[in-house]
């Protein structure tokens, strides 16, 4: 952020020492050879070889630049042609182009909700499910019974409720992140009915009048009709590395920078007719799935599918060649491990979790563009800041104790001389921040009649005014600038020692993080405001700098604490880097840009560059192929680094970056490189956005231990008790589990839970360790449970309950009172699991969120009363005593007190090698990528295979938005098929006008 402000700013830190040049000429006559020179190389104006009467351009005349070339015809024929004038469109010719044309924004392809709706059951997580409703209602039919259709309806009910909850929350997330973006729309300045104002560029049609200037976006394709000193940057279209000058009638592409100067135009085409939009058709939309979370996805949705296949085809081989099952019997059994064992909820409750996640963190002012970057920015452990704006406020301040005086001006008398020679209204940063040093902004002109003003440019560096002094009537002239250029103008007390004080002074400044604005003063004799003066005087020298902001230097703690370490990377001078460094507790071990060139000094205590980065505190005086360096170096070393920037120049690094921040502020282009837009100032929402990114992880990595435990407590335990007891439990059954189940674990989107203190990664075999302790604890204490009532006698021993028909035990293995107790223990057990999942320590510690805990509450509510009344013959269960519930109640809480003493076992013991041996290979492969400098790739968009793209992970909400407010387009094309576009789009426009006529056709 800080690079277009060095271009502007007159106060540079430089020696005075420099190598002097010859003194600048006048500021016209550097205008006057400017406008020569473009006028050497200019093409003399042609006019259309249309009639401009009657504008009926035909098909063919559209790519014949023999009739129209829009580049080259005089702006009169532009006039014409698009059938406005210099004063602007009415708000009624506007309103009727508006519908003619359209709204000056990209078209954006509206998604079919329900395919939207249908899409959440397109995995093959849901595929399995699919395939067993079939099972139930196609291969059912056998041995004179009707086809299954309760487990049918169920399971397409159950299909169903996954998708409603995933599509409500994803439309609820992409419309909140599209308000957030809706308040980012770009404006114009355009005439109309010959007065300014300011609107959204998506209102201005062809034949507005525009205004623009320095850092603004051009908003439409146009034809300049005033230019001064207008530089346009183009690289975010052309790839031009440099800035082009632009002269009268020269035309501007829609979503340029202008760079330098002040620019009126006539619009010629809007929105997809722009050249910007017609190469972003023609590059088509990125498809932005995320790569990375649909590995994960695919590895876990592999996982369980595994472990469900491997039982099955057990179950196939020991029912029915072993037991002889019958073909019903043995398939009610395959259908209650395909119903149970697949995590049917997984994608949706990831989806839901980012979607939410993505709401949340729009609360922080903070645009999730790319929704991977969620997950990623919470493995940042690198975050590389811009300076200004980002660590500063970005508002010019003058330090009134530092200002050094030189003559017999007093601090105040140069503050008000420097006032002066100020503009008052269309301020710089500069001018405004000496101007407000007054207090009274009107005391700048006061006592004084303004005669000349010469403001800033680029080249002369100063800015200049000739006032008369009113209570003495005599003629005055004040300069301020950059202080090399305004000492060659001090020829009245320019001296060795004065020279000297003047380069100590600035050298101080620049030690203290400081700008130096020198001002200088001469009197002129007679009544003539452009003769020459007595001479110049330096008389002070200002100190001005950017403040940091208040909560920068805890926001970096916070960060340090959260083990991601900040480094600056600025475009400012290597000693205001230091110094803003010091007084933010970031350290001072700043380093120049050009070490990443030059690498580390001979006899320096770093053995290579890459040391030397790793160890430094920021850079400073860096460009933004630096930028891009640095990142590659640092993700090299196997760390995961967040890029802050703001122009179009910072796309690469932005790209290159695991996750590219867009401050508030940034240019379009920098938005749509960027992974996360910003749009509050300061490093704090950054650290907020990191803070909430590893909530939002936390919640995804408890519930995929959840999901993979479940997956074996279900398919072990009923494959055992089909294996021992020949135990068959009723499909439907096990997906009242699934849907209550289901309906609870959606609440972890929305869980309290506590954000890691270090960068979060997924490490899938602690994810597998975990779930395989839990699934095979939870299947012992139902087969415990199954055994005992087999077996033995006990449980009407001890407290009098009995089975069907009064049994004491369960003689009957299938008994249905015994389907009803399994049932209601595998409930309640199963999902009290994920309170030991969500939690570090003791699950008590950590309170669950209101939702969560009332959603398991009534889950179990429903499964008590479902045991309690639940007389279904249809699918072979019993409603049992109060008695029986109590004891399964009491059972489980047994059971489930041990599950956290097993989650500290496994940490103790299988987790810590897991992890120490993760650790090991991480370093070992960042050990080989330093020295054989290959980088490190960021996770790509697209899935590496075809099973991995089959985890489609819920991002169109955000392309979508992006799309409606001109985010996300990045288009590219050769420079000598400008030329050849800008005669075919305008000539379009004219054809349009021409059929839709605002006058009578002569």
């Amino acid at each position: 952020m800080s690079d277009p402000k060095v271009e502007k700013e007159a106060g540079s830190t430089e020696p005075a020492t420099e190598p002097a040049q010859a003194p600048a000429p006048e500021p016209e006559k550097k205008k006057r050879e400017y406008k020569e020179f473009g006028h050497d190389e200019e093409e003399k104006p042609t006019h259309a070889k249309v009639d401009m009467s009657q504008i009926q351009l035909k098909a063919e005349d559209l790519y014949d630049k023999e009739k129209v070339d829009l580049e080259t015809i005089v702006v009169d024929d532009v006039f014409k042609l698009l059938q406005c004038d210099e004063n602007g469109l009415t708000d009624e010719e506007a309103t009727r182009r508006l519908e003619l044309f359209g709204p000056n924004k990209l078209e954006s392809e509206e998604q079919n909700p329900i395919l939207q709706f249908l899409s959440f059951m397109w995995n093959p997580l849901s595929w399995v499910m699919e395939a067993a409703a079939l099972v139930a209602i196609a291969l059912s039919n056998g041995e004179h019974r009707p086809p299954d259709w309760e487990d049918f309806v169920g399971i397409v009910t159950l299909l169903l409720i996954n998708s409603a909850i995933g599509f409500y929350e994803e439309r609820n997330a992409g419309n909140a992140v599209k308000a957030l973006m809706d308040s980012l729309a770009p404006k114009a300045k355009v005439k109309r009915a010959g007065q300014w104002r300011e609107i959204e560029s998506s209102l201005l049609v062809p034949g507005d009048i525009i205004s623009f200037k320095i850092g603004d976006i051009v908003p439409a394709d146009c034809r300049l009709i005033e230019a001064v000193n207008v530089s346009i940057d183009q690289a975010a279209l052309t790839g031009e590395s440099l800035p082009q000058s632009k002269k009268l009638g020269d035309q501007c592409f829609s979503g340029s920078t202008c760079k330098q100067g002040e620019a009126e135009g006539v619009v010629i085409s809007t929105g997809p007719n722009t050249f910007f939009g017609r190469a972003a058709n023609l590059v088509g939309q990125d498809d932005d799935t995320t790569g990375h979370l649909q590995k994960i996805l695919a590895q876990i949705g592999s996982f369980c599918l595994v472990v469900i296949g491997i039982f099955v085809l057990a179950e196939i081989f020991c029912l029915y060649a072993g037991f002889r099952y019958s073909y019903r019997r043995g398939l009610d059994n395959i259908l209650v491990l395909l119903i149970g064992g697949i995590p049917i909820a997984m994608p949706t409750v990831l989806s839901v979790t980012l979607a939410v996640g993505a709401q949340q963190l729009a609360k922080y002012k903070a645009i999730v563009t790319r929704i991977t970057a969620i997950e990623e920015l919470a493995a940042v452990t690198i975050l590389c800041s811009d300076k200004t704006g980002t660590l500063t406020t970005n508002k010019l301040t003058i330090d009134r104790d530092t200002v050094r005086t030189y003559g017999p001006f007093s601090a105040e008398d140069v503050i008000l001389l420097a006032a002066y020679a100020s503009r008052t209204e269309n301020q710089d940063a500069i001018d405004q921040c000496i101007v407000g040093a007054l207090g009274d902004p009107s005391r700048a002109r006061a006592g004084i009649k303004l005669l000349d003003f010469k403001p800033f440019n680029p080249v002369d560096k100063r800015t200049e005014i000739t006032y008369r002094e009113e209570s003495t009537g005599k003629l005055k002239r004040v300069t301020k600038g950059m202080t090399g250029i305004i000492i060659e103008l001090c020829t009245r007390n320019k001296t060795e020692e004065l020279e000297a004080r003047l380069e100590s002074d600035v050298e101080e400044f620049a030690q203290r993080g400081l700008r130096a604005l020198a001002v200088a003063y001469e009197e002129l004799d007679g009544d003539d405001p452009e003769a020459e003066g007595n001479g110049f005087e330096l008389i002070g020298l200002l100190a001005i700098f950017d403040p940091p902001r208040e909560d920068t230097k805890q926001t970096i703690d916070d960060a340090l604490a959260l083990g991601v370490k900040v480094k600056m990377v600025t475009g400012d001078q290597l000693a205001i880097a230091k110094e803003t460094g010091r007084r933010l507790g970031l350290g001072d071990h700043m380093y120049p840009a050009k070490v990443l060139k030059d690498g580390p000094e001979p006899g320096s205590r770093f053995r290579n560059l890459d040391e030397m980065i790793l160890d430094a505190d920021g850079f400073a005086g860096v460009f933004p192929e630096h930028k891009y360096e640095i990142v590659k170096r640092l993700q090299a070393l196997g760390h995961l680094c967040a890029m802050t920037g703001d122009g179009a120049n910072d796309a690469p690094a932005l790209s290159r970056a695991n996750v590219g921040i867009a401050v508030e502020g940034a240019t379009d282009a920098a938005r749509s490189a960027a992974d996360i837009v910003l749009t509050e100032p300061g490093l704090s929402t950054i650290v907020h956005a990191i803070r909430g990114s590893r909530i939002i992880f936390q919640r995804m990595r408890n519930y995929a231990i959840y999901a993979c435990a479940v997956t074996i407590r279900i398919v072990v335990c009923f494959s055992i008790l089909a294996f021992a007891f020949k135990f068959d439990f009723p499909p439907f059954m096990v997906l009242i589990i699934a849907l209550l189940n289901d309906g609870t674990i959606m609440t972890l989107s929305v869980d309290r839970v506590l954000p890691s203190n270090s960068p979060d990664s997924w490490d899938l075999a602690e994810i597998f360790a975990f779930a395989l302790a839990y699934g095979l604890y939870l299947t012992l204490s139902t087969v415990a449970l199954v055994a005992i009532a087999i077996r033995t006698t006990w449980f009407f021993d001890k407290f009098g309950v009995t089975l069907h028909n009064g049994a004491h035990q369960a003689v009957d293995h299938n008994d249905p009172q015994l389907h009803a107790i399994v049932y209601l223990q595998v409930a309640i057990i199963s999902q009290a699991l994920i309170f030991v999942t969500r939690s570090h320590g003791f699950f008590f510690m950590e309170r669950p969120s209101v939702a969560l805990f009332c959603a398991f509450c009534v889950a179990q509510l429903v499964s008590s009363i479902i045991a309690a009344y639940g007389n279904w013959g249809f699918t072979n269960i019993e409603a049992v005593s109060g008695g029986w519930i109590g004891i399964v109640w009491i059972w489980d809480i047994v059971w489930f007190v041990p599950l956290d003493w097993i989650k500290f076992a496994m940490k103790a013991t299988i987790i810590k090698r897991l992890r120490a041996r993760h650790h090991a290979a991480v370093a070992a492969q960042a050990s080989q990528t330093a020295e054989t400098g290959v980088p490190m790739t960021r996770t790509t968009s697209r899935a590496a295979s075809v099973h991995e793209s089959l985890y489609s992970n819920r991002v169109s909400f955000l392309r979508r938005a992006a799309r409606k407010v001109g985010f996300g387009q990045k288009i590219s094309m050769k420079p000598e098929e400008l030329q050849r576009f800008s005669s075919i789009q305008a000539a379009r426009t004219g054809s349009v006008l021409a059929r839709h006529p605002s006058r009578p056709t002569a």
